[in-house]
């Protein structure tokens, strides 16, 4: 028997889920080790191969694929503790990084750290300023040649930036993405002076390769990221990979991307490994999807420190990230959007004294060290956690199936002393506004998602996941205006399920600017060489990355996308394209034609401008080894309603207070059981709350729809 094994590891906690040859799923989830992440990740493992009936090294021996996604690199960027960088650049330009945009101060903090003015402060950079250096050097916007690379003053600067401890280059120079010849000059220049064999040789990094796109300061920071990261991940990742192979994992480790696929450890840039937990997510959610018939889907993952939203409509991971923001910094890879707000089963309750004491839940988290008050590991703030159990719908004695016992004791007067006595209200109703007060803030920022991107949300699914994300569903999804909710079999780790099914994928991209249909002489364009010139060249090098890896070229797939606009508009629309090359100005009007139903689809056919013009901003092309994912065991649905198998007090409405709530074994239901709220269902790893108002039925491959009723 053989498994594909997927890996996501939270802020709380590290999900397992392997999918056997015979579609059987085994999942386990284990307590982050932050101080290193391997620890818990083999302790994972182990409880893997466990539930499998197989010790760690035979299971491991079993193993197809190990699919990883990592937090490594974006916990270097929040502890700053990657290398020494120097940074060459244009000269004149030096500055751009430390200038930064116009909102560079507010670039990925939270909402309540943006309103104090007082105290808010743009970020340390990752670069020194006495460790960037401008060479006079010049290209102009077509990439022709102004003013040629001086090699002796590239020497001088050099030596300088070796001279002051330099432990990594960055290479980023204007318009580089138009005419590289300038970067891998000075990249050949280094190598020379710094070969491999000497103690000083040292990585360089090229913008135009991590980075081929418009936008001084996003490429340069791209870069820069990739670059801070690269030597931190490189050796965390090696440790690990050492680790696997004592424990008896003899194939290549794979990271998952944030781009919706997933490559081996040494053709990985560390930038694409930011977020790319939530993104095995949503790939999931569309996998289950499609097996449900379900296309429109909202993802929402909560965890135990944050919850993920993510939007798949017509069932593809279509929805990229505009200027994606890691850790502090705009950069310009092609990600899958993935919005994350500090929502989850950690989030900590408080009262607000500046707001007139008003209670807040997060979005500041316990973690997983110390934790919520119930876990009796020192924590003393009353968390959604804590909320839950003492409204009854978390068995103290059965959490994560008995492996950790809960103290509710310790979460009643962490409710009672922090929050129940300052309202002046009891515990029970404080527990009722903490989960009401949760449930509301992630159901808006769902529905804003969705709305945003110009669907309706109240036709889409909630894919609800995450170790909390059963417990909250109906909650969230009222807020929504859904009806549907799906829940699937391995919903607690949920992230990790979508890793261990990822195909091997890569996007390459490249800008270029060039008018579709020209305003002036309102025609369209009627030569492609340009543009097929391009296309050519991105599709050449996916072809050469993927065989490198192993995979012959009849077994790629490619698509190829478009970022477009009308006339000067700033913001651009990914458009998918029906042909990999044009033939002529037939091709580029039924580009165009696609373009304006996609515009329409999201600003309304009111807002499009087709006579302003039409243009092509950047071009992008997606190579993937095509797999089928492994198929999942089913069984016959016999629709029955099943009786419970205890009765718990559980608390629906503060005003009624606790009332008797039917308590399911989730392990002992068959496909077809039916079971209307409100009733609570226990799962290995995590809990079903059903409200009133909503039933639940487990269907063939096990997952949960959860319908509205009326």
């Amino acid at each position: 028997m053989t498994y594909d094994v997927g890996i996501d590891i939270g802020g709380t906690f590290t999900d397992l889920c392997a999918i056997a040859e015979d579609g059987t799923l085994i999942t386990a989830k284990s307590p982050t080790t932050h101080y290193d992440l391997s620890v818990g990740l083999i302790r994972g493992l182990r409880e893997l191969g466990k539930r499998a009936g197989l010790a760690q090294d035979s299971f491991l021996g079993q193993v197809e694929a190990l699919r990883y996604s990592t937090t490594i690199g974006t916990n270097a960027l929040i502890e700053r503790k990657g290398p020494r960088l120097g940074l060459i650049t244009t000269a004149g330009f030096e500055d751009t990084i430390f200038i930064g945009r116009s909102r560079s101060w507010a670039d990925g903090m939270a909402f309540h750290e943006i309103r104090d003015m007082a105290v808010i402060r743009k970020p340390e950079p990752l670069v020194a300023p006495d460790m960037v250096m401008g060479l006079s050097e010049r290209l102009d916007c077509n990439g022709r040649v102004i003013r040629a690379l001086d090699p002796d003053e590239l020497r001088e600067k050099l030596q300088t930036l070796v001279d002051r401890g330099v432990q990594g280059i960055v290479v980023s120079l204007l318009w580089s993405f138009m005419n590289p010849a300038h970067e891998r000059e000075i990249r050949r220049i280094i190598e020379e002076e710094y070969p491999e064999e000497f103690l000083g040789s040292m990585p360089v990094t090229l913008a135009s390769e991590v980075s081929p796109k418009a936008g001084e300061y996003t490429r340069t920071m791209t870069a820069l990221v990739n670059a801070y990261i690269h030597g931190v991940m490189m050796q965390e990742l090696g440790d690990l990979t050492h680790n696997l192979r004592r424990a008896n994992y003899r194939r290549p480790l794979i990271l998952v991307h944030n781009t919706g696929g997933s490559k081996k450890v040494s053709r990985t840039r560390a930038v694409l490994t930011h977020n790319a937990g939530p993104v095995a997510g949503m790939y999931g959610a569309a996998l289950i999807g499609a097996q449900e018939g379900v296309k429109d889907i909202v993802f929402a993952d909560m965890g135990g420190t944050s919850f993920d939203i993510g939007v798949l409509a017509g069932g593809v991971l279509r929805a990229q990230d505009f200027i994606p923001v890691i850790d502090r910094w705009r950069t310009n890879i092609p990600a899958i959007e993935v919005r994350s707000i500090g929502a989850g089963g950690g989030s900590i309750a408080w009262i607000n004294q500046a707001m007139g004491g008003q209670l807040e839940v997060g979005p500041q988290s316990a973690g997983s060290v110390p934790g919520p008050a119930c876990y009796d590991q020192g924590g003393q703030e009353p968390t959604v956690t804590d909320a839950d159990l003492v409204l009854g719908y978390v068995n103290p004695d059965n959490y994560l199936g008995g492996a950790m016992l809960l103290d509710p004791d310790a979460a009643h007067e962490a409710i009672r002393s922090r929050i129940a006595e300052p309202l002046g209200i009891s515990v029970l109703e404080a527990a009722w506004r903490i989960r009401r007060l949760i449930d509301a803030r992630m159901g808006q920022e769902m529905f804003n998602e969705v709305a945003l991107k110009g669907h309706n949300p109240r036709r889409f699914a909630v894919y609800a996941c995450g170790g909390a994300g059963a417990g909250h569903a109906c909650g969230f999804a009222r807020h929504v205006g859904a009806t549907t909710i799906i829940v699937p079999a391995m919903s607690s780790v949920s992230g990790a399920f979508g890793a261990s099914s990822m195909e091997i994928r890569q996007v390459w991209e490249q800008s270029r600017s060039l008018r579709l249909f020209d305003f002036r002489t309102q025609t369209y364009l009627a030569d492609p060489e340009a543009l097929n010139a391009v296309i050519a060249d991105l599709t050449d090098r996916a072809t050469r990355d993927l065989k490198l890896e192993g995979f012959d070229a009849d077994r790629i797939a490619f698509t190829l996308e478009f970022d477009m606009r009308y006339g000067s508009q700033y913001h651009l629309t990914r458009v998918t394209s029906p042909t990999l090359s044009f033939a002529g100005a037939d091709d580029f009007r039924a580009l165009c034609d696609r373009f304006e139903a996609q515009y329409a689809t999201v600003y309304s056919p009111e807002a499009a401008f087709p006579s302003g013009g039409i243009a092509i901003e950047a071009i992008f092309v997606t190579a993937a080894i095509r797999q089928e994912p492994r198929r999942l065991n089913g069984s016959d649905e016999t629709p029955h309603h099943p009786e419970p198998g205890a009765i718990r007090p559980a608390c629906f409405d503060a005003a009624e207070g606790m009332v008797d709530t039917p308590v399911h074994d989730w392990t002992a239901l068959r496909p077809g059981a039916e079971i209307p709220g409100p009733a609570i269902i226990e799962a290995p790893d995590t809990t079903y709350v059903i409200e009133p108002g909503w039933i639940y039925r487990m269907n063939r491959l096990r997952n949960g729809i959860i319908t509205a009723q009326g």
